[in-house]
């Protein structure tokens, strides 16, 4: 059976997505696909349910009403996946500005022993392609901000490009995850270091979106900024599990 699946959350995203079907389901290694989509007004899941009737047994699709938030969509992967028994769970955005081709490395780093292998923008540098200046400096030193706050030494505690092993999933009480914004991609690793997970991070370039809108906001960060303080002092009560 083929152990591996990538959960790309969407909305209004039908200017990547058919490209990024097409590269994903090419690799060299039998990687199935789920969709989650938010109601895209756009026709995205149109265009995904079309391309499904050449890949019936490899790309899936579930659709919800509405925008629910970035977080929500992964958890209801997440359970999708667990599910159906995939032994590696992998989070990628649908505009490539995560490269397609660096699923298989995330994938290698935990055939090789990680728990959680995450596409790390800061771990050898500064790896950002197209973002102003200021835009790196806030990613940046957000994950400066959640090291301090929370004491692990994660260099980009914000990336979005990840693989778990399916075992971390069942560890972690999904429906106790908080956040469903940018703090979300936070919470999920310091919850899987705290259950005693190995991270390893895994040098990825990352180059932002060329067409479609991003969906960044302030409010994301700022349940980011303010959601790690609260993340970090609710941990000091909970007893979490050995891994």
């Amino acid at each position: 059976m083929p152990d591996s699946i990538v959960i790309v959350p969407t909305y209004n995203e039908k200017e990547n997505i058919e490209r990024l079907l097409n590269k994903v389901l090419g690799l060299e290694h039998d990687f199935h696909i789920l969709i989650v989509d938010d109601g895209s007004p756009d026709g995205t899941a149109n265009i995904v349910k079309s391309i499904q009737r050449d890949y019936p047994d490899r790309l899936f699709i579930e659709e919800r009403s509405g925008k629910q938030g970035l977080g929500t969509a992964y958890i209801h992967g997440f359970k999708w996946a667990v599910k159906n028994h995939y032994d590696y769970i992998f989070e990628m955005d649908a505009d490539f500005s995560h490269n397609p081709d660096d699923l298989i490395r995330l994938r290698q780093a935990c055939v090789e022993g990680a728990d959680v292998a995450v596409g790390s923008r800061y771990v050898s540098g500064v790896n950002v392609v197209n973002w102003p200046m200021s835009r790196v400096m806030m990613s940046y030193f957000a994950s400066v901000y959640v090291r301090f706050i929370t004491q692990v030494e994660i260099q980009d505690f914000t990336a979005g490009f990840k693989c778990f092993k399916r075992r971390v999933l069942e560890a972690i009480e999904l429906d106790k995850i908080k956040f469903v914004g940018y703090a979300f991609q936070i919470e999920m690793k310091y919850t899987a270091v705290k259950h005693g997970f190995k991270v390893v991070e895994v040098p990825i370039i990352f180059t932002d979106r060329t067409v479609g809108t991003s969906k960044m906001s302030g409010g994301i960060f700022k349940e980011a900024f303010f959601g790690v303080i609260s993340m970090r002092i609710n941990a000091m009560f909970r007893k979490y599990p050995e891994g």
